[in-house]
């Protein structure tokens, strides 16, 4: 009963990044400066890395050099960057629901690096969430792009990668160390990306400069503590389900925030996704 209790309070702290990554789209467009998703991504990994590594006043040694940036490339620049192509090619909804396959992928990922058994129950919940996620942000007759999808994908995958690879490469240091490194490491892989491919930022509103703050502080350095640590005591197929919030608080975030309308087929979309991740978790339980 007591290592039931302990999971499911680790699954709802893990619960938590997802549930605010779900405010980045509306923080996003209603305070920062629009057309340049390359300098936010990097003002938003960088600043905050070096803060945390500031704090914990340690670098990795070793293996943990190439590690640190290869995660941090799967974990934020890759998966941002592809995050972005996406976006702009696609309709919203789509995009969502193409990036809402990562917790299958996740689920193949695991059993390949980390032996961990398929279990059929975990499947059925990353269908039944794929579907959620379609009628909560899928408008009818949205259009695809071959590019746009296929970038989607690719986001899905590197992020699945960076969730699997997450939980096996585990260093000898504290979760907020660890997260001190990928988001540094991601950030400077941004930077020339940002530079070479963007024009160079405007002069920032106050507006800008809260919005960065929040996106930095809490929607990167708060949040990828809280999953590196639900990462390393929970299972990643069942952490992957949880970023099924993510457009979940967006939406609610839409309809209360900027009063967008909320149809019957969203609100079926709450509730398949809601039981979906209550699936995934009682996959993970023991028999």
């Amino acid at each position: 009963m007591k290592k039931n209790t302990t999971y499911a309070a680790d699954v709802l702290v893990t619960a938590l990044a997802p549930a605010i990554w779900g405010s980045t789209y509306f923080v996003t467009t209603e305070f920062l400066p629009q057309g340049y998703p390359f300098h936010v991504a990097m003002l938003r990994a960088l600043p905050a890395g070096i803060l945390l590594l500031l704090l914990v006043r340690k670098l990795p040694q070793g293996v943990w050099w190439p590690r640190s940036f290869v995660l941090g490339a799967l974990n934020f620049s890759f998966f941002w960057a592809m995050l972005f192509v996406s976006a702009y090619r696609l309709p919203g909804g789509v995009a969502a629901t193409v990036g809402a396959v990562q917790p299958l992928i996740v689920i193949g990922l695991s059993r390949l690096f980390l032996t961990t058994p398929v279990r059929p129950l975990a499947i059925a919940a990353g269908l039944l969430g794929i579907m959620g996620v379609a009628l909560l942000v899928l408008a009818p007759g949205a259009a695809l792009d071959s590019v746009g999808v296929a970038a989607g994908l690719a986001g899905a995958v590197s992020m699945a990668f960076g969730t699997v690879l997450t939980r096996k490469w585990r260093p000898p240091v504290s979760n907020l160390t660890f997260t001190a490194w990928q988001l540094t490491a991601g950030g400077i892989l941004l930077l020339p990306v940002a530079y070479f491919l963007e024009p160079a930022l405007p002069a920032p509103t106050m507006a800008n400069i809260l919005g960065m703050a929040y996106l930095g502080l809490i929607g990167a350095a708060l949040t990828y503590f809280l999953w590196f640590r639900g990462l390393a005591r929970i299972e990643p197929s069942a952490a992957a389900s949880l970023g099924f919030l993510s457009p979940v608080v967006a939406t609610l975030l839409g309809w209360l925030a900027l009063g967008q309308s909320l149809t019957p087929a969203q609100i079926v979309g709450f509730v398949s996704v809601l039981f979906s991740i209550w699936l995934s978790q009682r996959s993970q339980l023991p028999r």
